[in-house]
């Protein structure tokens, strides 16, 4: 039987009724056509699902209380960071919800110097709330609730100044020594970096490298940029993560 879920930035507990925001009831009553006492899974990030019943429906909005919670964890023990190089128009969406399919656990857009899209401040912050819905959207159909952290975009030096201490740092460079295959196993947190359509120019390469970052070699192809992160990310879940041969 199919589950349907949806995600509401609400505090939940069992026994509590809950006014749905307006986004997730339009989805839940217009689109998918719920009504009074059907039953749905409402999760708000906290690593629970919280079983629920729709309890009044009406043109105006609607309410559910909920009735069951239970810890959910799918996460995967190997946490990686995706700074990721603005792609235009739906590839970048595309990137973010296969990358929180993947069991990426945080996003950070960038601007570089080969970025092809240009964002003023207004266009950040519409660009910034879209792909949190994307993000939100991807984690309803695979189950997560945990929701990845979707930075606000931003340049590359930037992000390299607020990243975490602890990890290992891989940039995505086809004529890098390592491949996945050979390099060492990571502490439990990888950032890995991907450059934007134009890839990475010598400035951000010098960038990362004296931000920590080592090349990393994927295969003998060049891949465009909505396709090397996501082959990647896979390739360090199957060898590091849950997607490991044997993984429960």
């Amino acid at each position: 039987m199919r589950v349907i879920r949806a995600c509401v930035d609400l505090p939940l507990a069992v026994g509590t009724t809950v006014d749905l925001p307006e986004d997730a009831a339009a989805h839940l009553v217009r689109v998918l056509r719920l009504r009074d006492g059907d039953a749905c899974v409402l999760f708000n990030g906290d690593g629970f699902d919280h079983d629920a019943r729709l309890v009044s429906v009406g043109k105006r909005g609607a309410s559910a209380e909920i009735v069951a919670t239970r810890a959910v964890d799918i996460e995967s023990p190997l946490r990686i960071t995706l700074v990721q190089g603005i792609a235009r128009g739906e590839k970048m969406d595309w990137i973010l919800q296969k990358a929180t399919e993947l069991g990426v656990a945080a996003l950070v857009p960038v601007s570089s110097d080969r970025s092809e899209v240009k964002l003023d401040a207004d266009r950040a912050a519409k660009r910034h709330a879209h792909w949190r819905s994307v993000v939100v959207s991807a984690c309803e159909q695979s189950w997560r609730s945990r929701l990845p952290d979707v930075a606000a975009p931003q340049t590359l030096a930037a992000a390299l100044a607020a990243l975490p201490a602890d990890g290992a740092r891989w940039l995505l460079d086809p004529e890098a020594a390592d491949g996945i295959a050979t390099m060492p196993a990571p502490a439990g947190a990888v950032v890995l970096a991907v450059g934007p359509e134009g890839g990475w120019s010598a400035n951000d390469r010098a960038a990362l490298v004296a931000a920590g970052f080592g090349g990393l070699r994927l295969g003998p192809r060049i891949l465009r940029t909505e396709t090397a992160g996501m082959a990647a990310v896979a390739a360090l879940q199957a060898r590091f993560g849950d997607l490991a041969l044997g993984a429960p």
